[in-house]
């Protein structure tokens, strides 16, 4: 498939914010991508070269971008920068610069395909050491001096991982069901969607897919491959929890950790992943060892949590302390002795050749309880309780606040593991704290003795496959690093991430997801989501999750109901 094909969907989508629009758009996509051999173009419509469960990343920064862009055109880098603050879009900038030199020397060049643009791109991940930054300028370059104008642009934000076409995972998801089965079965978006989850991995869905509605039942877990995790709704107290959950339920322990899926494949190898889908099995060789040790099975997809503690109080320690493991390259035998994890085990999906996800959660936690033989501070089982009582229910939240613990969580006995998704089959109840997990999409660099510093950031929900502004946040961070989250923390890690820039302005990749406080909600037009946080305030980063992680827009409206009632 020609780049050029590509590229001009990528502009039909990008013209169009209507959803109906983009799903047929893509769903024609997809219908040419049926005759083709390669079906991971797909990636590409999400900005990706590799599946979502792939972690390895192109590493491409703006600065980088800027020099490929000027090797390949021969302008200077400072007139790349001048003209990205103007237009604040630097696949905008690529896109001008090719017109020029493109019309200058009256060259229409080499045709581009789909397949020569993830040949160059899937080969800048593993560059490292000396010289891997001037050969990944040169594949960079060699793709752009290829291209047209337009497809100058859009590899330029797919490099940027900032395609700005909206193609979200909510609107491939019925593109693949309108192009392959019947868009009217309100089950096939259901089917397709199931098997995303198991699978995180669209080429292989949209393939089954076109095999029709049997081959996508029969996509299946398989240990290695990281699944999205069940998530939880809130509650605000005990009562809301027995009418969301039924009685008697499962009560257990919520601790303040990360989320972590301990997989052991057919053959004994074992990788573990966060609710990112991102492979940490290197940052914690602690966890391997400890699932050799205690967990008896041949195979197995465990979900848990990962919680810090002291090695010397032996006290639990609050996420932020040990949250720096996750993405922790070197020094990682020393970092686990000082910032060592206890591991509370809490479900399990797969078993010795076979998925659970169908079988109800006290059947799940009867085969833990003959395999999981753990030891405390290490590997254990977490702490539970069966209870239709509201007093015996009360007394075991009691015990988990006074142990440090963030709350508890509250379980259908007789429910499925639903990966991916906020059904119901489980609540949590922590003391009542109005905050949200959001992700930065904007920030402003600071005056005066903030200058050089971005200090105030503009944070989203979602919605749709859609980022919604909820409002600015500025307060919560110290000036000085020693002092704990700080200004110059946050900068270090979101100006790799910008993709725009006007005036102090920059737009950034939505990737930092952090968790927001604030004392109430108010309707307002000036945020695109309808709503905005009045005194927000940043708590801690959140780098186990993503932006498919963060809170959604039905969740503000309701928390921003339950505050006018009160």
């Amino acid at each position: 498939m020609l780049y050029s094909e590509l590229a001009g969907f990528y502009e039909r989508l990008e013209k169009t914010s209507k959803r109906l629009e983009k799903t047929e758009i893509l769903s024609e996509l997809l219908q040419n991508l049926k005759h083709e051999k390669d079906k991971s173009i797909i990636y590409l419509v999400k900005g990706r070269i590799f599946p979502d469960y792939d972690s390895r990343e192109m590493g491409i920064s703006s600065q980088l971008a800027i020099k490929s862009i000027s090797k390949a055109m021969g302008i200077s880098a400072g007139e790349i920068v001048k003209k990205w603050k103007s237009i604040g879009d630097l696949g905008k900038v690529a896109e001008d610069i090719t017109a020029k030199k493109k019309q200058a020397t009256l060259s229409g060049g080499t045709r581009l395909t789909t397949e020569k643009v993830l040949e160059n791109l899937k080969k800048l991940p593993g560059m490292q050491g000396k010289g891997a930054v001037e050969k990944k300028i040169s594949l960079i370059a060699e793709l752009l001096s290829t291209a047209s104008p337009l497809e100058a642009r859009y590899i330029v934000r797919t490099l940027l991982g900032d395609l700005r076409v909206g193609a979200g995972e909510g609107v491939l998801r019925d593109a693949i069901v309108w192009a392959c089965l019947n868009k009217e079965e309100k089950e096939n978006y259901v089917l397709v969607q199931e098997a995303y989850d198991k699978a995180t991995d669209f080429a292989l869905v949209f393939e089954q897919a076109c095999r029709g509605r049997e081959a996508l039942q029969e996509t299946e877990l398989a240990p290695g491959r990281p699944v999205k995790v069940m998530l939880f709704l809130k509650v605000k107290d005990i009562k809301e929890a027995f009418e969301t959950v039924g009685k008697p339920l499962a009560a257990e322990m919520k601790y303040d950790g990360f989320r972590m899926l301990i997989n052991k494949d057919e053959n004994g190898q074992i990788r573990i992943f966060t609710r990112r889908l991102d492979d940490v099995t290197k940052q914690f060789p602690e966890v391997k060892e400890y699932t050799k040790r205690y967990v008896k099975a041949d195979s197995f997809i465990l979900d848990g949590e990962a919680v810090g503690f002291n090695a010397k109080t032996r006290r639990y320690m609050p996420f932020q302390e040990i949250s720096q493991r996750i993405r922790r390259k070197y020094d990682i035998e020393k970092m686990a002795k000082e910032l060592p994890i206890e591991i509370n085990i809490f479900d399990i999906l797969y078993y010795n050749g076979k998925s659970l996800i169908k079988e109800p959660f006290k059947s799940r936690r009867e085969i833990l309880e003959k395999i999981v033989k753990g030891k405390r501070w290490q590997l254990v089982l977490a702490e539970q309780i069966i209870s239709g009582k509201e007093e015996e229910i009360e007394k075991f939240y009691k015990k988990a606040l006074a142990e440090g613990e963030e709350g508890i969580m509250l379980k259908k006995l007789d429910a499925p593991y639903k990966p991916g998704a906020r059904v119901g089959y489980g609540v949590k109840l922590k003391p009542e704290e109005n905050d949200f997990d959001l992700v930065i999409v904007k920030a402003e660099y600071g005056t005066g003795k903030r200058a050089g510093w971005l200090t105030s950031y503009t944070v989203a929900c979602q919605q749709d496959g859609k980022l919604l502004e909820t409002g600015k946040v500025s307060t919560g961070l110290k000036e000085k690093e020693e002092e704990g989250l700080s200004f110059m923390e946050i900068t270090k890690k979101l100006k790799p991430l910008i993709t725009g820039e006007k005036g102090r302005e920059v737009s950034v990749k939505p990737e930092l997801v952090v968790t927001v406080t604030y004392q109430n909600i108010q309707k307002s037009p000036t945020y695109s989501s309808g709503y905005a946080l009045r005194f927000p305030r940043f708590t801690r980063l959140r780098p186990d999750r993503s932006a498919r992680d963060i809170a959604f827009l039905s969740e503000v409206e309701k928390e921003a109901k339950r505050q006018v009632r009160k």
